[in-house]
């Protein structure tokens, strides 16, 4: 049984369950029991199928019991248990997954009652040490001590990863941990992750309990991992939340806090905001690394950098400073519009990153989830911490928060590669620039006070980013970044998000800015329900004309022409959608409102043109056309229907005259084409195959494509005075020219 085979029927499984059709989810559970040869399942599911039996054989019969609803939930939530352990236990058996590898693998023999002391103890004896010993000593004596104790957590986590369900000794080490004052903050983090990749696998009530508690702690670096893997799970289980309403309460409780809201705003974009990723490392790939490399080898005699560091640098300007982007004029926009989706927060560094996970550090599977902090052992036993640049080196990454933790990996262990001395100039340059972001935190946490936990959020969200696409084994995790994210979709985060308008209309308006056009259309048609808004009705609208639903885009533009708000764009907007239904009588209606709202608008009166043309009235098309020519001499856009219409109403020398101008600047198919038509009415012959030759040579048309477009002028040449009978001789010719 493949992994696809075991995730498809334990979908349909679930889906039965949550739809509340019991007979085929027991089907399907007893097919899925004895296909994977489990035995031992089939005793349970007798007992669940034999109790629904009799439920339903009381109810068919009348009898009252206060109680069916509420023993109808147990079984539904009893069969779901019941499917987790089968799917756990068929995925143990059969799944080829590196999560599945590790487990079987995996020996867990963690004596919890003296665990937790065993962590504490060496933090506490490696404080006392150092403030009773020369700390170069006492790092250098205590590093194998640090692997030990990093080994221990290790190895938590992977207990708590392959924990179907927390024992109640398990939840309350848990609480313990989180408590202590000893557990350093990162490693508190790190065993949040496993709480993550636990529920991911198996389904638990006391890990989201465990998570709860775990949010609430007043470190912004746990709380907000507790946040992410919440959001995860909730958006994973969404169907079956509905039967756990200790968990769903919870979550409701905690609605109540406005730091909460808040925060899980600012989570849910940086979620969508991931979606983006792929499209920034294509942008930089092939647009701004490709443009730099081209002005590179200039760009130090540009700016004359051997006199700047001879020099102390004064308050003017070098004049040559503004020549550095000639030779590619393109690359200072990209580079402002780079430097604002980083402050966005904007995962910018994939690309530049994505090829430095094959550290020996990297195989380990839990270092993906680890945060960065210098005193972490992995560093010290591949860095030499002694070297005074290094060691500055690791500090400034470490309060680096555009970079997040697998980068920061990756790029300490880079460090051996570079020369001492781009390694202190990298050094000074991080620690400035570190320092001048701190103080800008400062000031604007106090005026924003979630601006901290939104960088970390960004950062841990970054690293699940590049474990879910980078990791050498990834095709055996199911990858959540694939997922829609549409948080306003789900039943429980659906309900907390649709509490607040506000947090709701933010969530869409980011979609719309970046073109997640379906997502923001469901968004803004809810808000529409509870209010009604012209520029809500504009947005809906023009969602819908992005996703080329015309019709519905139509119906809603006409809602907001009820508001009167920006009428002149709303009227361009209702023709448009005429156009493309193909009802130009309709949109030369609304075309001609807007006009009058703003006659000399060139789009308008092209427009306007357009529908003349569509509608057959080719003499007023070329009145607004040439309308168009005279308010904007320079524009070629508007050559083409002017050479077309003229060519319709049979003014062939003036059509001539316009084609030449397109075929003398930079001609496509169609103008080749049209020339050619033009030719042959004029009765040159030859000249008008030639023009078809080159027009069908276009790398872009095909042969068949011409002769479709030929077919459909065919009854205007004729209109021109185009001899019927020489159009098949005329054609054969150009075939003729096609096979040389």
């Amino acid at each position: 049984m493949t992994d696809k085979e075991q995730n498809i029927q334990y979908a349909l499984i679930c889906r039965h369950l949550t739809e509340r059709k019991l007979k085929p989810a027991f089907d399907q559970l007893e097919t899925l029991i004895k296909e994977s040869e489990q035995p031992l399942f089939l005793d349970e599911w007798r007992n669940l199928e034999q109790t629904y039996s009799f439920m339903l054989k009381y109810t068919v019969e009348g009898i009252k019991d206060p109680e069916r609803q509420k023993i109808y939930r147990s079984l539904i939530v009893s069969a779901f248990s019941l499917l987790d352990k089968v799917y756990d236990g068929v995925r143990q058996k059969y799944s080829s997954s590196l999560e599945f590898e590790k487990k079987r693998s995996f020996e867990s023999r963690i004596d919890f009652s003296g665990y937790l002391s065993e962590l504490e103890s060496f933090e506490l004896e490696d404080d006392l040490e150092n403030l009773l010993s020369e700390a170069d000593v006492v790092r250098d004596k205590s590093t194998a001590d640090a692997s030990e104790l990093q080994n221990k957590y290790v190895r938590l986590f992977y207990h708590i990863w392959f924990s179907n369900k927390l024992s109640d000794v398990e939840s309350d080490f848990l609480g313990n941990f989180y408590q202590s004052e000893l557990i350093p903050v990162p490693y508190k983090s790190f065993i949040t992750s496993s709480l993550l990749l636990s529920l991911l696998r198996y389904f638990d009530t006391e890990k989201f309990s465990v998570l709860f508690d775990a949010y609430e702690n007043e470190f912004p670096e746990i709380s907000q991992r507790a946040m992410i893997a919440l959001l995860v799970a909730f958006y994973q289980y969404d169907d079956r939340m509905e039967f756990y309403p200790a968990i769903t309460g919870r979550l409701k409780l905690l609605n109540e806090n406005p730091d909460f809201k808040r925060n899980l705003e600012t989570v849910i974009i940086q979620f969508i905001r991931s979606k983006e990723t792929e499209k920034i490392q294509k942008k930089i790939t092939d647009e701004i690394i490709p443009e730099m490399i081209k002005i590179s080898p200039t760009l130090k005699d540009k700016i004359n950098l051997d006199s700047l560091m001879d020099e102390s640098l004064g308050e003017d300007k070098n004049p040559e400073w503004e020549k550095i982007f000639e030779d590619s004029p393109g690359l200072m926009n990209k580079m402002e519009e780079f430097s604002e989706m980083q402050m966005e927060g904007a995962d910018v560094f994939m690309s530049s990153f994505s090829m430095l996970k094959m550290f020996p550090f990297f195989s380990e599977v839990t270092n993906w989830f680890m945060p960065f902090f210098a005193s972490n052992p992995e560093i010290s036993d591949s860095i030499d911490m002694n070297d005074e640049v290094n060691s500055r080196f690791i500090k400034a990454i470490d309060f680096a928060p555009i970079l997040c933790n697998s980068d920061k990996y990756s790029f300490c262990f880079s460090l051996k590669n570079l020369p001492a001395e781009n390694r202190e100039f990298m050094a000074e340059g991080m620690k400035a620039e570190m320092d001048q972001f701190n103080e800008l935190q400062d000031d604007e946490e106090l005026t924003d006070p979630g601006k901290k936990a939104g960088l970390i959020s960004n950062q841990v969200i970054q690293d699940l980013y590049r474990f879910y696409k980078l990791h050498p084994r990834k095709a055996g995790f199911e990858d959540i970044f694939a997922w829609r994210f549409d948080f306003h979709n789900k039943k429980t985060l659906g309900e907390i998000l649709k509490e607040d308008d506000t947090i709701l209309r933010n969530i869409a308006e980011y979609y719309f800015s970046k073109n997640y056009y379906r997502e923001a259309a469901e968004v803004f048609d809810y808000l529409l329900k509870l209010e009604k808004s012209g520029e809500l009705y504009q947005k809906l609208g023009y969602c819908y004309q992005q996703l080329n639903d015309f019709g519905e885009a139509l119906e809603t533009y006409k809602k907001a022409e009820l508001y009167d708000l920006n009428r002149k764009w709303n009227l361009n907007k209702i023709a448009l959608c005429y156009r493309n239904l193909k009802q130009p009588e309709k949109a030369l209606e609304y075309y001609r409102m807007a006009e009058k709202l703003d006659e000399d608008n060139l789009n308008i009166q092209l427009n306007i043109g357009h529908c003349l043309l569509e509608l057959g009235k080719f003499d007023e098309a070329l009145k607004s056309y040439f309308k168009v020519e005279y308010l904007a001499p320079g524009n070629k856009k508007v050559w083409r229907p002017i050479g077309w219409c003229s060519f319709l109403v049979g003014k062939k020398q003036q059509a001539e005259k316009y084609f030449q101008k397109l075929v003398n600047d930079d001609p496509n198919k169609h103008d080749l084409m049209n020339m050619g038509h033009v030719q042959w009415s004029l009765g040159k012959r030859k000249v008008a195959l030639d023009f078809y030759k080159q027009s069908i040579n276009q790398a872009e048309f095909t042969e068949s494509e011409f002769f479709k477009v030929f077919e459909d002028d065919l009854p205007h040449l004729i209109e021109q005075g185009i001899d019927s009978d020489d159009v098949p001789i005329m054609l054969d010719q150009l075939r003729y020219f096609v096979e040389e």
